[in-house]
């Protein structure tokens, strides 16, 4: 017994661990006798020891009987924490690495690349939670799980502001409602374990966690807002005839089209319909120039009101696309299209006329899938499945999912979808769009609804139509033969 080391044990905190001393150096803890059979071991002493032999054990304050400790209610707790550390680390990584390894703009990318590091030190908490409520050997596990629970307080106040501002139902609003409620639990369990206590500089400490989190949403802002605002976009078309060609074998004359899409802004785009059309105007003249009298009636036709032109018809000679939907262009790249529109040579029109219309999209604000999109769907044939659309006559129906650029507003909100209809008559030819969260199903789906979106989804993505026209005289055109 002379060899056996005198061991004191401290009276048990506010969680009921009781430290275990020899000589005055901490030689560990226990919560309960067991436990402190396990520390005299490892000092070397006996298993069938006595626990009230006072020559050997020297108990503070509170005898052998005293262990305060509950065990289910300290691992469910550690358990709460290390489960709030991990989905958090889980959320912000999933969130954060699609714009780290995919986004187009640097500040984007730094977004992306703060919540997989912030996820990151969210899993080292969670292995500091282990720790911090158990025996705390590691002096700053409290901070570390500190600096966990204030940063997922941050990220989820942003995931729930940003919710906020649409209150769509998501698949992520439970995973981010629950951990801002885990978060606060978490502090104020923290706060009143004092844990700042262990904190060296506890105030330089709350300092940079403010300053952290105020440049993760400045950067969140700068990157959602300001950037793809602050960059020009332009698209810029232009239509142009050549010297026509009469045929010798056949009564055409051929007259050479071009038209040329060109990206002169500064962020790539996507452009989602190219509509080219070419028309033949043929007019009544008046010698009495009576044109006016039918302004009204020229206007609602989509025809110029003239003095010396009664009555004007106008015939769709050409119409087509210039790619179809779903191709892109950098900044500085433009697209070509030679085409050769045939007219009879005893032609009765007065004026050619060709349109060439854009609709397209800032790749910056989003990503489109491009091999749903540039797939078509005929509405008349009945395998094409919720495509199929009776009533919608010869219709192309194009669909894609939409992408921001931004993850944050990807979980935050549900899908987008972006939808091209062509469609036309055997005289005209048309196109419509629509970006919104309705998936295209012509027997369900609210139109204004449908409407109201579009409206705000095309100043989110950054969509822009354009288009140019040019005419030329027939006559003209004939004298160049």
């Amino acid at each position: 017994m002379e060899k056996t080391p005198r061991v004191i044990v401290e009276p048990p905190d506010s969680r009921g661990l009781r430290a275990v001393s020899v000589g005055g150096t901490r030689v560990g803890s226990a919560w309960s006798p067991s436990g402190l059979r396990k520390v005299l071991r490892e000092l070397g002493c006996p298993d069938s020891i006595d626990l009230e032999d006072r020559r050997v054990i020297v108990w503070r304050e509170a005898g052998s009987g005293i262990w305060p400790d509950r065990a289910w209610r300290r691992r469910t707790a550690t358990a709460l924490m290390m489960a709030g550390l991990i989905l958090s680390m889980v959320l912000l990584t999933v969130v954060g690495t699609p714009d780290a390894m995919g986004a187009l703009t640097f500040a984007q990318r730094m977004t992306g690349f703060l919540f997989i590091l912030s996820g990151a030190v969210q899993g080292l908490a969670a292995l500091a939670a282990l720790d911090y409520e158990g025996k705390r050997q590691f002096k700053y596990s409290g901070a570390v799980v500190l600096v966990g629970a204030l940063i997922a307080l941050i990220t989820e106040s942003i995931f729930l502001f940003t919710w906020l501002q649409e209150r769509e139902p998501t698949f992520y609003f439970p995973a981010y409602l629950l951990l801002f409620a885990w978060s606060l639990w978490a502090l104020w369990r923290l706060l009143q374990g004092h844990v700042w206590r262990a904190i060296p500089h506890p105030k330089r400490f709350a300092t940079g966690v403010a300053l952290s989190g105020l440049l993760a949403s400045t950067n969140f802002a700068y990157s959602a807002v300001y950037q793809p605002t602050s960059a020009p976009f332009y698209v810029t078309l232009t239509a142009k005839f050549g010297t026509p060609h009469t045929d010798p074998t056949r009564p055409f004359i051929h007259v050479p089209l071009t038209f040329r899409v060109e990206n002169t802004g500064k962020v790539p785009a996507y452009i989602l319909i190219d509509k080219y059309l070419v028309y033949g105007r043929s007019a009544e003249y008046s010698k009495d120039d009576e044109g006016l009298r039918d302004w009204k009636k020229a206007l609602e036709n989509g025809f110029d009101a003239e003095l010396h032109v009664t009555e004007s018809d106008r015939k769709t000679i050409s119409a087509g696309q210039f790619t179809g939907p779903g191709y892109w262009l950098h900044p500085g790249e433009g697209h070509v299209m030679e085409k050769v529109v045939q007219i009879p040579r005893s032609v009765e029109y007065d004026l050619l006329e060709a349109t060439l219309a854009v609709v397209a999209m800032r790749m910056d604000r989003g990503k489109i899938d491009l091999r749903q999109l540039q797939q078509a769907h005929p509405s008349w044939r009945k395998k094409e499945g919720r495509f199929y659309c009776a009533k919608c006559g010869y219709t192309i129906i194009h669909e894609g999912k939409i992408r921001h650029n931004n993850n944050i507003l990807n979980v935050t909100r549900k899908p987008r979808y972006v939808i091209v209809l062509w469609y036309g008559t055997r005289e005209e030819f048309g196109y419509a769009y629509a970006i919104s969260s309705f998936k295209f199903n012509p027997r369900d789906f609210d139109l204004k609804e449908l409407i109201r979106e579009t409206k705000t989804e095309q100043d989110r993505y950054g969509v822009e139509s354009r288009s140019t026209s040019i005419r030329v005289s027939v006559a003209a055109l004939m004298a160049s033969l």
